[in-house]
């Protein structure tokens, strides 16, 4: 008998999984902002990207689940605060308008920095 496993709804307990894995890597927004990223999630099913933003709808400046699209929640606490959204759903980023996950930034994040200190290796 095989077993289905079920995709994880994104909550806040599994972006700070991420935070803690991406760490040092240029994987999470604070490592990355200098390089032009935006903490933004993307809805796998629908192609669709958007920008963390805060409840008020004012960009965020790292990942935070609170202001996404309604029809991507999934779980609200009780006092209506989000808790999860669908499991189609993942954190990255966008930079100049194209979506990385945190690995795809991490390793962008890499080769920018390899670039750089081979520059300051030829001056």
């Amino acid at each position: 008998m095989h077993e289905k496993t079920m995709k994880q709804s994104l909550s806040h307990q599994e972006l700070h999984r991420q935070n803690t894995e991406f760490k040092d890597t240029g994987g999470v927004s604070e490592e990355n902002r200098c390089e032009g990223f935006q903490a933004a999630f993307f809805d796998t099913e629908s192609n669709t990207a958007e920008i963390a933003r805060f409840a008020d709808g004012s960009p965020a400046p790292f990942h935070i689940l609170d202001g996404v699209p309604t029809d991507w929640v999934t779980e609200r606490d009780d006092a209506g605060k989000i808790v999860a959204v669908r499991s189609t759903i993942i954190a990255g980023f966008l930079r100049d308008g194209v979506f990385y996950t945190r690995e795809q930034a991490s390793c962008l994040c890499t080769q920018d920095n390899d670039k750089k200190a081979k520059l300051q290796l030829v001056s």
